[in-house]
């Protein structure tokens, strides 16, 4: 039960992050092909919306570190489990480690090999092909960005796609142009999982906004698991000693 648990934290986690590790791509099915006006009105959303997180600043983040809290649930565990949770990252370097009374978690990417206290070798899928971390990608070369699919048309948003087929769909707020919220699917492990995320609140750091408060949706089909994030510390472009991502071995 403790490794089971292990890995969903490891898995809600990894989605949240502003940038991580590269990885070959999954086989997803691809966005259907859209019109070029809607692809065209899909681009200035994209850009709208990458300028409202901080534009250039945005892009520029080479480090950052967050410190909060994270309560989770899920529908196996409907009693909320308390848990602290910090991570660090350097381009594609990351560590992320959390605590609660059941188990606590520590994964690191040195840039080269995942390590992680979870036994039998899990490793995450890439963070950096998810989320805000793709947001960050748009305007570099085979980054696409197109209109959402058929089935979210009346939503105000768009669709980015990474060079090795990872994709997100991003929900912007009319009047700030940030996003709102964002889901995402992909294959691993030989599994299909989705993933939602809603943003309560944002906190200006260095000219970026970050997410300070955000509710989080992991559904692998037959659970599915609630993140509710508050973030205490956000620390942009600071300097990380070098030992920061020293391998973990496993437990």
């Amino acid at each position: 039960m403790k490794t089971n648990l292990q890995v969903l934290i490891a898995l809600v986690f990894c989605v949240s992050t502003i940038s991580a590790q590269s990885s070959s791509g999954p086989a997803v099915t691809k966005p259907a092909i859209d019109t070029k006006a809607a692809n065209a009105a899909a681009a200035e959303l994209a850009k709208e919306a990458f300028a409202a997180q901080g534009g250039d600043k945005f892009r520029a983040v080479k480090t950052l570190v967050l410190r909060g809290s994270v309560d989770l649930t899920s529908t196996a565990f409907n009693q909320a489990i308390p848990s602290a949770f910090s991570m660090a990252i350097a381009g594609d370097k990351y560590r992320i480690e959390l605590a609660n009374p059941i188990q606590s978690f520590k994964q690191t990417f040195d840039g080269a090999q995942t390590y992680t206290s979870i036994p039998a070798g899990f490793s995450l899928p890439p963070i950096n092909r998810l989320g805000l971390p793709l947001l960050q990608r748009v305007g570099e070369a085979g980054f696409t960005v197109t209109s959402l699919p058929d089935d979210a048309k009346k939503k105000l948003g768009f669709r980015v796609t990474a060079p090795d087929g990872y994709f997100t769909d991003f929900f912007i707020d009319e009047k700030t142009k940030q996003i709102k919220s964002y889901e995402a699917m992909y294959e691993f492990s030989g599994r299909m999982f989705t993933t939602s995320v809603e943003v309560g609140k944002y906190r200006e750091v260095a000219g970026v906004w970050v997410p300070e408060k955000y509710s989080q949706r992991f559904d692998l089909g037959q659970l599915t698991v609630y993140g509710d994030f508050k973030t205490k510390d956000i620390l942009i472009n600071t300097e990380l000693a070098p030992d920061v991502f020293t391998s973990v071995k496993q437990q």
